[in-house]
């Protein structure tokens, strides 16, 4: 058993509490991770404001990495130092979807996810004996953490912590959106409506594959220039996307449309911004039971749309061509960090990225 310092979710709308917990023991097949920089993600923050179901008191935090502090019984790939960054998407490897190639759906992964216990269905942190959940099957606003030795993806040492947790989530969601899922071919014209982490992350992933033009949509200005110091070509407001799109293309639209905010506008905006036979990728989310209306001859066309939860992650895959990739420079992330902050200050980073204030603020371990 070890201990550690997390910050703790205890009561939804509530600011978070840094306690000590209990960590362990290793089960066969489990990791202890020293964390070592965890980053701020939309998702936590619909975790405190109750907008995602989640059973408490727990752990939140996702996007993480860190070292190898431990091993469990039949853990053979990885070792004691390794630097790795962590996926919330462990999968059983045989039931009906992982055969097909859809691990995001794994029966395992789908049930045991939120009860907010490890990957078995068993607690791996308590706090005064009492059971604590972690999220998403990571729980990284800790010092230490229980994961499966899967969700520990190895990349190479030079690759700074910091930057390696952003890869974890919200890079590895926006690139592989592109370069996974939608496929576009080269010096195809690309749209990316929002410009928060996932978005900026897609533009970069446009700018991998090889599109022509990038055109970022966001409201707000700073966000706008950012995209444009990562690699889009043009940046506009939502107003204006639909008319750039189609004075670029001889009327046609965008070849490809990346969803990236999660507002009913934007996916409207969406399937009225991309070409006939064009397709749409939806990375944003609204609440599961609202309803998004959409003209219909918008969705004529032979348009082509797909929602992706994780870009179409093989994060063993993945994770080291990502991290290849910024240590190449070709993948910019030290832009997409806002601020460096301490357990203590997580609440208030919280409060900045729900004022639209920062993109990823990244908790920073000794």
């Amino acid at each position: 058993m070890w201990t550690s310092r997390a910050a703790i979710l205890r009561q939804t709308g509530a600011p978070m509490t840094i306690e000590t917990l209990e960590v362990g023991p290793l089960a066969p097949g489990d990791v202890l991770v020293r964390v070592r920089a965890a980053s701020l993600c939309h998702t936590d923050l619909e975790a405190i404001e109750g907008a995602l179901a989640v059973n408490l008191p727990a752990v939140l935090g996702h996007e993480a990495a860190g070292e190898i502090a431990a091993l469990g019984q039949d853990v053979s790939d990885l070792a004691k130092g390794d630097r790795v960054v962590l996926s919330w998407n462990p999968h059983c490897g045989a039931c009906f979807y992982c055969e097909k190639a859809q691990p995001i759906l794994c029966r395992t992964f789908l049930a045991n996810g939120p009860r907010g216990y490890h990957f078995d269905g068993k607690p791996r942190l308590s706090c005064d004996a009492v059971p604590v959940h972690q999220l998403m099957y990571l729980g990284g606003f800790s010092e230490y953490c229980v994961v499966p030795a899967q969700s520990a993806i190895r990349v190479p040492d030079a690759m700074p912590f910091d930057r390696a947790a952003l890869i974890g989530c919200g890079v590895m969601t926006g690139v592989g959106a592109v370069t996974r899922i939608a496929k576009p071919g080269w010096g195809d014209t690309a749209m990316v409506i929002g410009c928060g982490a996932v978005g900026l992350s897609a533009i970069q992933g446009a700018v991998l594959a090889g599109c022509g033009e990038i055109i970022a949509v966001d409201p707000n200005p700073a966000r706008r220039q950012l995209a444009q110091a990562i690699g889009a070509t043009r940046a506009v407001g939502p107003e204006e996307a639909v008319d750039l799109a189609r004075s670029l293309t001889e009327g046609r639209g965008a070849d490809l449309v990346v969803e990236a905010a999660g507002r009913p506008e934007t996916f409207r905006l969406s399937v009225e911004a991309v070409r006939p036979g064009g397709q749409i990728v939806w990375l944003g989310k609204v609440a599961v039971n609202e309803e998004v209306a959409f003209r219909w001859g918008s969705l004529m066309q032979e348009k082509r749309i797909v929602r992706s939860s994780y870009g179409g992650a093989n994060p063993a895959r993945d994770f080291p061509m990502l991290a290849r990739a910024y240590l190449d420079g070709k993948l910019k992330l030290d832009e997409m960090i806002s601020a460096r902050i301490r357990l203590e200050d997580i609440n208030e980073g919280f409060a900045a990225l729900k004022r639209g204030e920062t993109v990823r603020s990244v908790v920073t371990f000794p």
